[in-house]
């Protein structure tokens, strides 16, 4: 199986996700945001936390009109898998391949901890591994995750089974809670923590371990 991580100026998070792609057992390669084309056979595409282009203007603006984010939207559109935490997830709605949009926190303060959260679905490959409901411990690092959508977007996610995982403290205002949401296809999760440094003992949990080990074990069966 074959990863693809985005490199932004700024991003900070992208080793740790191409770490915790090839410990699950992905050939990972980074692809630099003036590319224009992904490798080819690429299965998944890792866009990372970090703060792209510093997080001014609209987090995750600038990066989604990075020219790499055509060829992520070709990749999504033609149904390969798209994974982004933290501001990866910013620019994902940026780019339209996910609903909604992240505003600042509500108490306007950055929050770097460990929250609790609810796996809300365990219908995709991004879930699987974990048990409905189930509550897990995975890092957050944001001052922009405060998630934000009208009240039909919301009522359509919630309808289509699409929240991926639900904050049980809610710490930065989120609407009904959310920490992350799949697209229609169920093919692309954005999510404001961060599993991938919950992947190893050495980073004092491993929560998030089991996102990416079942992500593997699906798509070598898909």
């Amino acid at each position: 199986m074959r990863a693809a991580v985005l490199v932004f100026p700024g991003s900070n998070c992208d080793r740790d996700l191409a770490t915790a792609f090839r410990a699950a057992g992905f050939e990972t390669e980074m692809v630099w945001h003036k590319e224009t084309a992904l490798p080819d056979g690429i299965d998944l595409v890792g866009v990372p936390g970090g703060f792209s282009y510093g997080d001014y203007l609209r987090c995750g603006a600038i990066a989604a009109n990075s020219p790499i984010c055509r060829a992520l939207t070709a990749h999504a559109e033609r149904g390969g898998f798209v994974f982004g935490p933290c501001n990866g997830f910013q620019i994902l709605a940026e780019t339209g391949l996910l609903p909604g949009a992240l505003l600042r926190n509500a108490g306007l303060k950055y929050i770097c901890r460990t929250v609790g959260l609810s796996v809300a679905t365990t219908d995709s490959v991004f879930t699987q591994g974990y048990a409905q409901g189930e509550e897990i411990q995975i890092p957050i690092a944001h001052h922009d995750g405060n998630y934000f959508a009208d009240a039909e977007t919301l009522d359509r996610l919630e309808g289509e089974d699409r929240v991926a995982f639900r904050y049980t403290d809610n710490p930065n205002g989120s609407a009904r809670d959310i920490a992350g949401i799949l697209s229609e296809n169920r093919r692309v999760l954005g999510m404001m923590p961060h599993p991938e440094r919950a992947a190893d003992a050495g980073h004092g949990g491993t929560d998030g371990q089991r996102l990416f080990a079942h992500l593997t074990e699906a798509l070598v069966t898909a």
